[in-house]
């Protein structure tokens, strides 16, 4: 497992590498397919931020927390971190078997009203992912992982880019395009 440490405005010492390192073995005894983990440490404020993105063979998953006391946040990252793999787990090795209907996902399309506003929105932050070829189910449960409200996934039975969303309701859209 390779980690990539990052810091913004505070310099990563050895000890943070170290303390840091022996918390995410623990995850990987219980979970190895664990191909890469990025590290994020920042400071704002009195907030001390530890974000973490670790990437196995087919799910991504990120978690990030923020108190007073940096070691306290790594602490409480890895602890996310763990509940979310054995969620992914849990679902992984429990999948449906084909011809099973799936469940939740709802087959609608998206009403959009246009509405009139006084201001223009500006995009403010791009961001740029590879995209690799899921069923559905499994985009279902990566969003659940990375805890969105929304994914998009290049859909392996038709190899187009969907949109997964969370509706208000609790279920599931798919946006589908269509050329």
């Amino acid at each position: 497992m390779k980690i990539t440490f990052k810091g913004k405005h505070i310099e990563v010492t050895d000890a943070m590498r170290n303390y840091i390192e022996k918390r995410l073995s623990k995850i990987e005894r219980h979970f190895d397919h664990i191909l890469e983990v990025i590290v994020t440490l920042s400071i704002e404020k009195n907030r001390q931020i530890v974000e973490a993105t670790l990437q196995a063979r087919r799910a991504l998953i990120r978690a990030e927390e923020e108190t007073d006391d940096m070691y306290t946040s790594i602490d409480k990252v890895v602890d996310k971190l763990e509940r979310q793999i054995q969620k992914y787990k849990e679902k992984y090795f429990q999948k449906p078997h084909p011809g099973s209907e799936r469940k939740g996902l709802v087959d609608e399309g998206i009403n959009v009203e246009d509405s009139e506003s006084d201001k223009i929105a500006k995009i403010v932050k791009t961001k740029r992912f590879a995209i690799k070829p899921m069923s559905v189910e499994e985009a279902a449960m990566q969003m659940d992982l990375l805890g969105h409200n929304f994914f998009v996934f290049a859909n392996d039975n038709t190899n187009k880019v969907n949109v997964l969303y969370k509706r208000k309701d609790g279920n599931f859209g798919l946006i589908e395009p269509e050329f």
